[in-house]
């Protein structure tokens, strides 16, 4: 029997084309409401649960996302293993734009999150060595590979606070630091997934150069133009790494 698999969406992914939905379900936790209803479907034949972090509209900011709650509703669901999808700005300029990034390891630089599950119980220290689940990165590797898509198969995630984009001292910053993508939503969504137990990797797709790293400022509609041009890319790699787990 295949393990039930979740999607977190992230920016361009608040819904899931082709998904055949069996139910939704609005999910109440400890630590308050999910993002958005737990929608449950099937997806290229197999079962799969959806959940868009920005909720169904894309209204909540990276800062304001209840990541603890969309992590226990998944692991209270069966979950065993998240495939994250996110939006993310080149720093390192091998990685353009349109390009996939299956990331190896991440710096957090967020604050104020809710970063755990044992605020108030005993403490806890999770292994954190390596952020990504190496067996579901290599699955979405596998299926990037059948499918004939150029991904890179490493990066360094820096997850910034959002929901501003950086200044170009800072991705010099980020870049001085080792990191070679920059996103809002990476943490501490992998930490409480690594915290719940539950398999997790990411499916970067580059929507824009960083800043300083492009020739231009950065705009909505370049972002979205590459939102649109890699956005398919990420659906077809998603079905495809379904039929691999």
């Amino acid at each position: 029997m295949s393990e039930l698999v979740a999607i977190i969406g992230g920016t361009g992914l608040t819904a899931l084309e082709g998904l055949e939905i069996t139910h939704r379900e609005m999910m109440y936790t400890p630590y308050g409401e999910a993002s958005s209803p737990i929608t449950h479907g099937k997806y290229s034949g197999k079962p799969v649960i959806f959940l868009p972090r920005h909720g169904s509209r894309h209204t909540i900011p990276p800062h304001k996302i209840n990541y603890q709650a969309n992590i226990w509703c998944l692991k209270e669901l069966g979950v065993k293993n998240i495939i994250a999808v996110a939006a993310v700005g080149g720093i390192n300029m091998d990685m353009k734009p349109q390009d996939l990034v299956i990331p190896h390891q991440l710096v957090d630089y967020t604050w104020g999150r809710k970063h755990t599950f044992f605020e108030d119980t005993d403490v806890q220290h999770i292994d954190f060595t390596d952020p990504y689940t190496f067996e579901l990165r290599e699955k979405l590797l596998n299926a990037a590979k059948d499918l004939g898509f150029p991904v890179h198969d490493k990066g360094v995630y820096a997850a910034t606070q959002g929901p501003r984009l950086e200044t170009t001292a800072e991705i010099d910053r980020l870049e001085k630091d080792g990191c070679d993508l920059v996103g809002m939503t990476g943490m501490p969504e992998a930490a409480l997934a690594r915290e719940a137990e539950i398999n997790y990797a990411t499916c970067a797709l580059i929507v824009n150069e960083a800043a300083g790293r492009g020739p231009e400022q950065i705009t909505m509609e370049d972002i979205e133009r590459n939102l649109e041009g890699g956005i398919q890319r990420v659906r077809e790699l998603l079905s495809k790494v379904l039929t691999l787990i």
